[in-house]
């Protein structure tokens, strides 16, 4: 299976070069015998990558792609669909702020307004230390504590301004 494909920054998939450990390919096999295709191992594949190198690169991508028998363009529409995955080496600490109806309403994008002052960067950029990336997801599913955040595996329900900035202090 040709791995090229025309990435979202270069005519050839980006990023340091990137093969899953044999440990990852052995198990990627072994759970082959329970899925009705290869293209079915897609997600458990691709959080080995994540497992293995924190994020998933073009050239991981492009990997994932080969080791399944599939087109490149079908594992980058799956990474970049799902907020899990990370097309970029994360901060330390990744703050998720739900954006959807609910977290909308009640004061998500005050969050990300706050967040992106004190941090000085945008959606999906590291501070240059490395420690902090914003990310704005469709939907945490949890709607009745709106609005909501994530850090790492952190919750924050109900959030503000001021508990928001008090969860980062924590953090430094």
């Amino acid at each position: 299976m040709d791995s090229k494909i025309e990435f979202r920054n270069a005519s050839r998939p980006d990023g340091p070069p990137f093969r899953l450990s044999d440990a990852s390919l052995a198990e990627i096999e072994r759970l082959a015998k329970r899925y009705p295709t290869r293209e079915a191992l897609m997600l458990p594949a691709l959080w080995m990558v994540q497992q293995e190198q924190g994020w998933i690169s073009e050239t991981a991508m492009a990997h994932v792609a080969e080791v399944l028998g599939v087109s490149p363009v079908k594992v980058y529409s799956v990474v970049t669909f799902y907020h899990m995955f990370h097309e970029a080496k994360p901060g330390k600490w990744n703050i998720q702020v739900c954006h959807n109806l609910s977290c909308s309403l009640l004061g998500a994008e005050k969050l990300i307004e706050l967040l992106q002052e004190r941090f000085g960067v945008g959606i999906d950029e590291p501070t240059a230390d490395g420690k902090f990336m914003i990310q704005r997801v469709e939907c945490l599913g949890a709607c009745e504590h709106a609005p909501v955040c994530q850090v790492n595996e952190d919750w924050l329900f109900d959030a503000t301004p001021q508990s928001l900035a008090k969860k980062l202090d924590e953090l430094k």
